[in-house]
């Protein structure tokens, strides 16, 4: 099979589902928002030095495609469920309760990996505006604008983490 079907040529494409819409439409702007997440989630494991952020982060990369076969579908039961985001909140909580307090904004950018959730968690944040601008119009499942919602809330954990265990480990070598 080759990877260009020329069927996207007249500037249509293929829902999940079947249907045909426009490339420029909403809900293909949502889904092409997610998978540049899931770009910025893989830069990001790709660099992590903490095994258990990697490992984490493959466990969100695995779920991106549900999240966006959602988008891409119409009339179709949801993939993402409540136990998805279940899980998201119980790994925020964990992360969070070995993070020490906030008390400034943060600036990120201490490792590279760090950059990189927090590049995952504003291109989250701008699939979350335009997914419920899509809702405006057209139906969507309401579970993933829940997810969206958390799964930034966690890249921004993730990279808190990653700087602090980096920043940790520094203090050890010195």
């Amino acid at each position: 099979m080759k990877i260009y079907t020329k069927t996207g040529d007249g500037g249509d494409t293929s829902l999940f589902t079947g249907e045909r819409i426009a490339k420029e439409s909403p809900r293909v702007g949502t889904y092409g928002t997610l998978d540049e997440a899931n770009s910025a989630l893989a830069l990001a494991r790709a660099f992590s030095k903490v095994p258990e952020i990697r490992a984490k982060i493959l466990e969100l990369q695995k779920l991106m495609p549900k999240l966006m076969a959602d988008l891409a579908s119409l009339e179709k039961p949801a993939l993402i469920t409540a136990a998805d985001v279940a899980q998201l909140e119980a790994d925020m909580d964990a992360l969070d309760s070995n993070l020490p307090p906030l008390r400034n904004f943060v600036i990120p950018g201490d490792t590279q990996a760090g950059a990189f959730l927090d590049l995952a968690r504003t291109t989250v944040r701008r699939a979350e505006r335009e997914f419920y601008k899509l809702s405006r119009f057209e139906a969507v499942h309401e579970i993933d604008g829940v997810f969206l919602n958390r799964l930034s809330d966690l890249c921004f954990l993730l990279m808190r983490t990653e700087d602090y265990l980096a920043a940790k480990r520094a203090a050890v070598l010195v």
